[in-house]
């Protein structure tokens, strides 16, 4: 799962939905002293991971981008927030807008407690609005260059993002009827391993 996945499966905290992205460009690694929002944050983010990489739907919606491709389970990660952006009121009691204005808003106000390698990218991700780019297919493929742009050399040499794009729309109901029936499934397992006091925004 991508970005906006993550922050939206997590407790209604703004450290623990901060924590939940910063994992992904951390490494997983919290810093000295991080407190217990921080911590499992962290860990829900790799419960997510994990459960999401190994569940049949998720490989269906990859196999659907064909047999060969090495970028494959990225561009489902973010079809997946496209999804996530296009059924938000299914799963969500707050409006999408007002979701990411709240988020936002929050996490510029703990900036300055966090050290320099976790405020940075996630200052980059209120700049620039990282979290509101998926509101379209041709958003999305916007979204997939973004990424082509990190690949090392190496890499973009053998595979791009933006190489599937075609192939996602052409299967996009069918990926669609994968998530749905996917993502139920992902939030009862995070529910599992969270207070469910503190998921006062899902439905």
């Amino acid at each position: 799962m991508n970005w906006l996945a993550h922050i939206f499966l997590s407790e209604y905290n703004i450290e623990f939905q901060v924590a939940n992205y910063l994992a992904d460009p951390l490494k997983g690694k919290a810093w000295d002293n991080a407190n217990i929002n921080i911590q499992n944050g962290m860990k829900i983010h790799k419960l997510i991971d994990s459960y999401t990489d190994s569940h049949t739907l998720f490989k269906t919606s990859k196999n659907r981008l064909g047999n060969k491709g090495l970028l494959k389970a990225v561009v489902v990660d973010l079809t997946y927030d496209y999804l996530l952006t296009k059924n938000w009121d299914k799963f969500s009691k707050i409006p999408l807008d007002e979701f990411l204005n709240e988020f936002y808003e929050n996490s510029y106000k703990i900036l300055p407690t966090l050290p320099t390698h976790a405020a940075k990218p996630l200052k980059r991700m209120i700049d620039f609005d990282l979290l509101n780019k998926y509101q379209s297919l041709e958003q999305l493929n916007e979204g997939f260059l973004r990424v082509d742009k990190r690949l090392s050399p190496r890499l973009a040499s053998r595979d791009k993002v933006s190489n599937y794009y075609e192939r996602v729309c052409a299967n996009i109901d069918k990926i669609e009827e994968d998530f749905l029936e996917f993502f139920p499934q992902l939030c009862k397992e995070v529910e599992k391993n969270t207070n469910k006091e503190f998921l006062t925004h899902w439905k």
